[in-house]
């Protein structure tokens, strides 16, 4: 059974059609009911033999992560989890709105933080699971208007290492992926006609792939750029 958050569309989408494809079974969230019923349709519609189940979350809310959570656990054990849902909010900390740190937070990185405590008891006990966590070349190093969005993700890095380390002896992998500019809604506009950035198969692909080698081996980490460099 895979977990994935805010999988409404972009990556978080990308990643549940690739584990559809797989055979998966899929449960799904976002804030937005109509995004995320399209969504399942399109899934359907590719693989009409798909098991795939939506629940409606504003992961930056701690109650509605909680609510998530109790949900997933009902339908089973998950055994993937991929910690997707987030936002992009251009900035600078000298000077962007206030309150746009602790929101950025709660939905980029506490709702990764939150979720995998809640369901890591159930993979625990099945001894076995893959978390990822989807960071950004933005936690890894700093850049012109990344603002609260950096440290977010540099928050959500961080995390995963100590996850990684924690969970080594319990069987459950942890692998933080890092994108670089992919075409999503953060990048709404941008003509990409001479493939100048990612698309968003790009990292599903590499997701799954990540879960398909031994049980003795981890895909720590999935550093992921435009051939040309970032933007």
């Amino acid at each position: 059974m895979v977990v994935i958050t805010g999988a409404s569309k972009g990556i978080g989408k990308a990643v549940a059609v690739a584990f559809a494809a797989a055979g998966k079974k899929i449960l799904i969230c976002s804030r937005s009911e109509a995004n995320l019923l399209d969504t399942v349709t399109d899934i359907r519609n590719g693989y009409p033999n798909a098991e795939v189940m939506s629940f409606v979350a504003d992961m930056s809310q701690r109650q509605q992560v909680g609510d998530f959570g109790n949900w997933c656990l009902q339908q089973g054990t998950p055994t993937v989890l991929v910690n997707n849902a987030g936002i992009y909010i251009p900035g600078s900390l000298s000077n962007e709105e206030e309150g746009n740190m602790e929101y950025t937070m709660n939905l980029n990185f506490f709702s990764a933080y939150h979720l995998t405590r809640q369901l890591l008891p159930a993979m625990k006990s099945a001894g076995k699971g893959h978390i990822f966590n989807i960071c950004s070349i933005a936690s890894l190093h700093a850049y012109e208007g990344g603002g609260s969005y950096s440290v977010s993700k540099y928050a959500l890095n961080g995390f995963s290492k100590n996850l990684r380390h924690e969970l080594k002896s319990t069987g459950i992998k942890v692998t933080a992926v890092f994108p670089g500019a992919v075409l999503t809604d953060s990048w709404a506009g941008f003509d990409n006609s001479e493939k100048r950035i990612l698309e968003t198969t790009d990292i599903s692909s590499m997701i799954v792939a990540a879960t398909q080698v031994s049980a003795q081996a981890v895909v720590e980490e999935i550093v992921i750029r435009p051939q040309l460099g970032d933007l």
